[in-house]
C-alpha cells in the first residue's frame, strides 16, 4: 500500500503520454495527406523566422495590449510548467520537492513561478472579458459561434484553474512547513500564495494535507488533460507554431506559384522547333505522362493541397487578425480568411475520421472542401492583397488555399465569374483588360 500512490501516478502519466502520442501520430498522418512540397531551402532564414516569430512572438506585439497579455500567458505557462519535472519525479519516487536542495536558487524559482502564475491569471481574466463582456468584433464573426467560442473559453478556464491549483498547492505546503509537519521541509519562497495562507488558519493538519495533496494531484492530472485536449483545440498552435513558422513562405508575398505542367505546355507552344508529338525523354518531367493520370489543376479538396497548407490549417489560432485586416470582409463580403483555415481543418479532420473508420482507406463521402465547406462566393471575394498573411502571428497563408481553389474553378471547371471571363477575353483579343480595340486606345485624347 505504501507504493500505491506511486504506481497510480505512473499509470496516469503513462496513459496521458500514450494518448498524446496517438493523437500526434494521427495529426502527422492527416498532414501527410497533402501533396509533397520541397521547403528545405534557406535553412538559416527559416530558423531565424522560427526563433523570431514563434519563440520571440514578434508579430503578436504588433497589437500591444493583446500582444503583451499573450506574451505573459505564453512565457508564464511555459516557465511555470518547468515545475512539472519536479512533480513527475516526486510522483514516481514518492519524494516531496526533490529540488529543494538547490537552496536559494530553488527559492528564486518558486517565487518567479508564483509571480508568473499571478500574471497569467490577470491576463486570462482580461482575455475572458474581451471575448465575453466587451465582445470584440473579431470574436463575434459567424464562424466563431458554437464550438470555436466554447473552445476558446474552455482554454481560459483550464489555464485559470491550473494556476489557482498551483498557488493553492503552494499555500497549503507553506502552511504545513510552518507547522513543522514531517516530509514538508522548509523550501521555496511564496510571494503570492502566502496571502492565501490565512484562509487555512484553524484547519487541522489532516485537512491541510488533504488540500495540498488534492491540489497537487489535480494540478498534474489537469496538465495531462490539457496536453491531450490540445489536439481537439485551437491551442494546438502551442506545438505547431514552431514548425509552421519554420516552413513559412520565404518568397515575396505577392509571388504566385506556377503549375509545372502549364509552364511546360507554354514553353512547348513558344518553341518553334519543338515537336508536340515527340515522345518525352527519360529525364523529362513528363516522362510518365502517357501512363499516369493527368494531375488535377488547382484544389477542390484537402488532399489536393500541399502538406504545408494542411499544417497551416492545424496551426490556426482563430485569433481573427487576418479577418480583421481583410478588406473584403471589412466591406461586407462573405470572405473570412480565418474561416478558410477553419474549414480546411474541419474537412481534413473529417477525412481523417473517414480513414480511421475504414482501416486507413478513404471511402468517398460525397463531400469536398469546395462548395461543402468553402463557397465560390468566398473565393472570388478575395482581392489577393495578402493582408491576411501579413497579419497572421504564426505565418499562416490563407491566400495560397484561395488561389489553388480558384485555379481549380478556372482550369478544371471553366467556372470563372463573368467579369473575369470578359477580362480574359479582352486580354486575348485586345491585349488589355478593357473592351477597346488597340487602335482606339488613344481616342480619349481627342475628346474635348
Amino acid at each position: 500500500m505504501e507504493y500505491l500512490p506511486n504506481i497510480l501516478f505512473a499509470l496516469i502519466l503513462t496513459a496521458g503520454i500514450v494518448f498524446f502520442a496517438r493523437n500526434v501520430k494521427k495529426l502527422i498522418r492527416n498532414i501527410k495527406l497533402g501533396k509533397a512540397i520541397e521547403v528545405n531551402d534557406n535553412k538559416p532564414q527559416r530558423w531565424t523566422n522560427m526563433v523570431r516569430i514563434a519563440l520571440g512572438q514578434s508579430k503578436m506585439v504588433v497589437r500591444p495590449i493583446p500582444g503583451i497579455l499573450h506574451l505573459l500567458v505564453y512565457v508564464g505557462f511555459i516557465i511555470i510548467n518547468l515545475e512539472v519535472l519536479e512533480i513527475i519525479i516526486d510522483g514516481l519516487l514518492g519524494t516531496h520537492r526533490i529540488f529543494a536542495g538547490l537552496g536559494s536558487l530553488y527559492d528564486i524559482l518558486i517565487a518567479s513561478f508564483e509571480i508568473l502564475a499571478f500574471l497569467v491569471i490577470v491576463a486570462v481574466i482580461v482575455f475572458w472579458i474581451r471575448r465575453n463582456i466587451i465582445k470584440l468584433q473579431r470574436f463575434m464573426n459567424p464562424e466563431m459561434k458554437g464550438w470555436p467560442k466554447n473552445d476558446a473559453n474552455m482554454i481560459l478556464y483550464i489555464e485559470l484553474v491550473l494556476m489557482f491549483l498551483f498557488l493553492t498547492m503552494n499555500a497549503a505546503d507553506f502552511k504545513l512547513q510552518q507547522l513543522g509537519v514531517a516530509h514538508y521541509v522548509e523550501a521555496g519562497s511564496f510571494p503570492i500564495s502566502q496571502f492565501m495562507v490565512p484562509f487555512f488558519d484553524g484547519l487541522s493538519t489532516q485537512t491541510l494535507l488533504i488540500i495540498e495533496r488534492s491540489a497537487w494531484w489535480l494540478h498534474i492530472v489537469g496538465i495531462l488533460f490539457f496536453l491531450n485536449y490540445l489536439y481537439y483545440s485551437k491551442h494546438l498552435h502551442i506545438l505547431l507554431a514552431f514548425p509552421n513558422t519554420y516552413y513559412g513562405k520565404l518568397e515575396p508575398k505577392g509571388k504566385l506559384e506556377n503549375l509545372g505542367s502549364v509552364t511546360a505546355e507554354v514553353r512547348l507552344m513558344m518553341d518553334p522547333d519543338a515537336d508536340p508529338f515527340a515522345a518525352p525523354t527519360e529525364d523529362s518531367s513528363t516522362a510518365e505522362a502517357d501512363t499516369s493520370e493527368p494531375e488535377k489543376f488547382g484544389a477542390s479538396d484537402v488532399t489536393d493541397l500541399n502538406w504545408v497548407q494542411l499544417l497551416n490549417a492545424y496551426t490556426c489560432t482563430e485569433c481573427g487578425r487576418c479577418t480583421s485586416e481583410c478588406p473584403a470582409n471589412l466591406t461586407g463580403k462573405k470572405l473570412s480568411p480565418r474561416k478558410i483555415m477553419m474549414d480546411t481543418r474541419d474537412r481534413l479532420e473529417e477525412v481523417g475520421k473517414n480513414l480511421d473508420a475504414n482501416q486507413g482507406k478513404f471511402v468517398d463521402d460525397g463531400k469536398q472542401l469546395l462548395d461543402d465547406y468553402i463557397t465560390r462566393e468566398e473565393l472570388w471575394a478575395c482581392t489577393s492583397c495578402n493582408a491576411c498573411t501579413e497579419a497572421c502571428p504564426v505565418s499562416i497563408d490563407p491566400l495560397s488555399i484561395i488561389i489553388d481553389m480558384r485555379q481549380y474553378l478556372v482550369m478544371e471547371q471553366s467556372a470563372a465569374p463573368s467579369d473575369l471571363n470578359n477580362m480574359m477575353g479582352n486580354i486575348e483579343n485586345n491585349g488589355a483588360p478593357w473592351p477597346f480595340n488597340q487602335m482606339d486606345r488613344l481616342n480619349w485624347k481627342d475628346e474635348s
